[in-house]
């Protein structure tokens, strides 16, 4: 698993979001991004992280920033996920792990014992240029807009 870190340059890469809509990196180009990973739709921990975004997310946006959250969830958990908490920005459903490679964040995870391959909860700030300045690899989900806030 070879993750992005800071100062390296994401590479454009293309992915549906909940609606089925194409996003692309290039369409935040001139942009402050965040990108933030979650294992899966609609458990606790991506639940609070994803809902400490939205309640934060004014405070992010004053800051410039727009947000994409991302999983290998099916479009339409996506959509559930995002309609149910009300979420003011993107899912991405990345089924077929395109943009979980691109940063790095798919690989072996141990969980009570036992091993197996998933998604690591990691968040990354790309500024204008599409370059990475910040990557949270300790995300506290029910505090994680301060961790991008200071």
């Amino acid at each position: 698993m070879k993750t992005l870190k800071e100062g390296d340059k994401v590479p454009e890469f293309s992915a549906k979001d909940q609606d089925g809509n194409t996003i692309n990196l290039s369409d935040y180009s001139g942009k402050k991004l965040i990108v933030f990973f979650y294992p899966k739709a609609n458990t606790p921990g991506c639940t609070a992280e994803a809902c400490n975004l939205r309640d934060n997310y004014k405070a992010l946006q004053d800051e410039g920033y727009e947000l994409l959250g991302v999983s290998a969830d099916s479009q339409k958990k996506q959509l559930n996920f995002k309609d149910k908490y009300d979420f003011p920005f993107p899912l991405l459903a990345d089924e077929n792990h395109t943009v979980l490679n691109i940063f790095g964040v798919w690989g072996p995870k141990k969980f009570m014992g036992r091993e197996y391959d998933g998604i690591h909860r990691k968040t990354f700030v790309i500024n204008e240029e599409g370059i990475v300045t910040k990557v949270i690899d300790k995300v506290k989900t029910k505090d994680h807009a301060a961790q991008l806030l200071d």
